[in-house]
């Protein structure tokens, strides 16, 4: 469902960071149904929450009308892109993942840590 903005004014959905934060959540999700069962509630589940927050943190930041605020959240979205690292660092060292790949998975989550840098320091610099 597409919403109307009344004010003409760009959606975080135009936002290649939000865009690229969806692609890490939904190859977070991919990854992680390859863990076994005993993770689902463990590191399966912190992963994923962390994924999804990036994104949502990048739009309710968006909505919330002031430069001070947008920067807010994207440093919460920053915080949470940290936390998946270190996460996906752990899985990494961890017997029942020693088989998977994790390329595509540090390459976008890498230019989404770029991507979440740029925008903050440019909004703050705008200020």
């Amino acid at each position: 469902m597409e919403t109307q903005n009344p004010k003409n004014k760009k959606s975080y959905k135009d936002l290649n960071v939000w865009r690229k934060s969806i692609e890490l959540s939904v190859v977070i999700y991919a990854l992680t149904a390859n863990f076994p069962d005993s993770e689902k509630f463990g590191l399966s589940s912190q992963m994923t929450r962390a994924a999804v927050s990036i994104a949502s943190n990048i739009a309710e930041g968006s909505g919330r009308g002031s430069k001070k605020e947008f920067c807010h959240f994207l440093r919460i979205a920053l915080g949470s892109a940290n936390e998946l690292e270190t996460q996906i660092e752990i899985a990494k060292l961890l017997p029942f993942s020693k088989n998977l790949d994790y390329t595509n998975i540090n390459n976008l989550l890498t230019e989404v840590l770029k991507m979440l840098y740029a925008l903050i320091n440019s909004l703050a610099s705008s200020n």
